[in-house]
């Protein structure tokens, strides 16, 4: 138990700075291209109480944490309202750009900082990895994930909103229109085919590739940062 806690002590907060900076960072550019609602609702605010979401920001990674599957989640969206935008097409893949883009740098500031303190920090007085160590490695993957995976490119995740910016305007109508089905067609995926057919492997040969990839971009800029 008492690890299943100091697990949940450093994975919480890691999870809430880096969605509450993914949500922020739409809102902020959001407000730069012309549509203010996240500043008329005071969303632009890092206070998380503006945003967290108890199921998608507590309880959803909290149990995936338990199970030892990849930790992700959501906050309550910040508003940005297309039509007041002065480029709605352009606004929309650049508000939704911000967010996995602030992730990325997110894990990049903590990269450096693992790479600044695991010469002083490597291990602590029982041998095990310091803490603030275990900390920011964690913040360097929940960030990595969070960036791929709110850019994949199925409704209402960031990615579908740069892909419906990329297509042709009639085309873009049409991939619209599939956007009730995002979370439905995002649970048979990553929840009921690997239930049902395990051996399909989805989570480990789709989705964590990329972000083991990432990861070691990440590790390499710390090691290089420590002079390793």
């Amino acid at each position: 138990m008492t690890d299943t806690l100091l697990l949940a002590a450093i994975l919480i907060p890691c999870l809430i700075v880096a969605i509450v900076f993914h949500e922020v960072a739409h809102g902020w550019t959001a407000l730069m291209l012309g549509d203010p609602t996240a500043k008329e609702q005071k969303r632009l605010s890092l206070n998380p109480i503006r945003h967290v979401d108890p199921i998608g920001t507590l309880l959803v990674p909290g149990g995936l944490a338990l199970a030892g599957l990849p930790v992700f989640g959501w906050a309550k969206p910040v508003p940005v309202l297309k039509h007041r935008l002065n480029n709605p097409r352009f606004g929309m893949m650049a508000v939704a750009a911000a967010g996995p883009g602030t992730n990325f740098i997110l894990a990049a500031i903590g990269a450096i900082a693992l790479g600044v303190l695991a010469p002083m920090l490597a291990v602590d007085g029982t041998g095990e990895p310091h803490i603030l160590i275990t900390g920011l490695f964690y913040f360097i993957s929940i960030n990595i994930f969070l960036a791929l995976f709110n850019l994949l490119p199925i409704p209402p995740f960031d990615g579908s909103h740069i892909i419906e910016g990329l297509l042709p305007p009639s085309a873009a109508r049409a991939y619209e229109k599939i956007r009730p089905l995002g979370f439905p067609l995002l649970f048979i995926l990553l929840v009921a085919v690997p239930y049902v057919f395990p051996e399909a492997g989805i989570v480990e040969n789709v989705v964590l590739p990329p972000v083991d990839w990432a990861m070691q971009q990440y590790l390499g800029l710390a090691e290089l940062i420590a002079g390793e």
